[in-house]
């Protein structure tokens, strides 16, 4: 791992919607939802070793007989890193694209229960996401 240090994380996108509320709300059945959650890591590099490192993420509910949204969230939350020279390139994308993006998480993962909760659903809390799993599933190829 590279040596690093993130200087500011900020919330730099995000969209909520909601499109079958408030109908959703007084059904009796309540119907089996089913989950979508999709991660992308991008970095941007900049001049003096700073990378912008974006996670993105999209967290879709919908009711799994009628295909029906319940929420969709989408969002983006950044950190500036300024990283210690690094030669070796797979160091460098290894902590960008691992040791990075689990220290922006846990914000991101806070922001979307709070965002369920206040939306009136039961408060979404996610798992925690193994970003090196991750990695190794996405350059293993």
């Amino acid at each position: 791992m590279a040596k690093f240090n993130i200087i500011s994380q900020f919330l730099k996108d995000i969209s909520f919607e909601s499109p079958n509320v408030p109908e959703l709300f007084f059904r009796k059945d309540g119907g089996q939802a089913k989950l979508e959650i999709n991660i992308d890591i991008q970095i941007k590099g900049a001049e003096n070793n700073l990378f912008m490192v974006d996670l993105i993420m999209k967290v879709h509910s919908k009711l799994e007989q009628e295909d029906k949204s319940m929420f969709l969230i989408e969002t983006t939350y950044s950190g500036l890193v300024q990283m210690e020279e690094e030669k070796d390139e797979e160091v460098k994308r290894r902590t960008l694209l691992i040791e990075v993006p689990t220290l922006l998480f846990p914000s991101v993962r806070a922001l979307i229960t709070r965002l369920t909760g206040e939306s009136g659903f039961a408060p979404f809390n996610m798992q925690m996401v193994d970003f090196a799993q991750l990695y190794e599933q996405r350059y293993a190829k």
